[in-house]
């Protein structure tokens, strides 16, 4: 449970004001069609964090447990300074609203791309090495995702107004770094 809980939170607080819940509006607000777009996000979300969470476990497993411990560590840092860095879609970035594949294609295939790469993406790879329970972290980083990115596309262009961004940064930085430090001290007790 500890594994389905820290990855749904960390996700969603990592997501608020992240260049994916941008294109997220900017999708909602350009083609005004929720259903397929949320439904893109969710198949987006679910491969593309399953891909980064294969890799995670898979590295959790390659590397020794000390190691590993202090990657962890050192990737939720890095996260956490990232975090505090606001995120926008570049300039020339620019949503095709028109095409013969449909919202729903034109959402998965644009937020998976998007997701590459991303915070969250790291995130719930080191999630996947620290805890080595693949569902439980998939699950609950793609419901992270969801809780973000569902409210956006229902409230476009009034969800991101509620919440001031540079207070979300600075509390994901410092869940991230909280998580980077417990990771550390955790490292600390086990070779005392």
């Amino acid at each position: 449970m500890e594994a389905f809980t820290i990855s749904t939170t960390s996700i969603a607080i990592g997501e608020l004001g992240d260049k994916t819940q941008l294109l997220t509006l900017i999708l909602a607000t350009r083609l005004r069609k929720p259903i397929p777009i949320i439904a893109g996000i969710f198949v987006a979300t679910l491969i593309n964090h399953l891909g980064a969470c294969l890799v995670g476990e898979w590295l959790g497993k390659l590397i020794t447990p000390e190691i590993l411990r202090w990657v962890i560590s050192i990737s939720f840092i890095a996260v956490a300074a990232w975090a505090l860095i606001p995120d926008r879609l570049d300039e020339d970035e620019d949503v095709k609203t028109r095409g013969h594949y449909g919202v729903f294609i034109l959402t998965a295939v644009t937020f998976f791309f998007a997701e590459m790469g991303d915070k969250t993406q790291i995130v719930a790879m080191a999630l996947a090495a620290k805890y080595n329970d693949l569902f439980s972290v998939v699950a609950g980083t793609t419901l992270g995702m969801m809780i973000v990115n569902v409210p956006t596309v229902i409230f476009a262009e009034r969800a991101t107004k509620w919440i001031p961004m540079k207070v979300v940064r600075i509390i994901a930085a410092a869940i991230y770094a909280m998580l980077g430090i417990v990771t550390l001290l955790g490292y600390a007790n086990a070779n005392l």
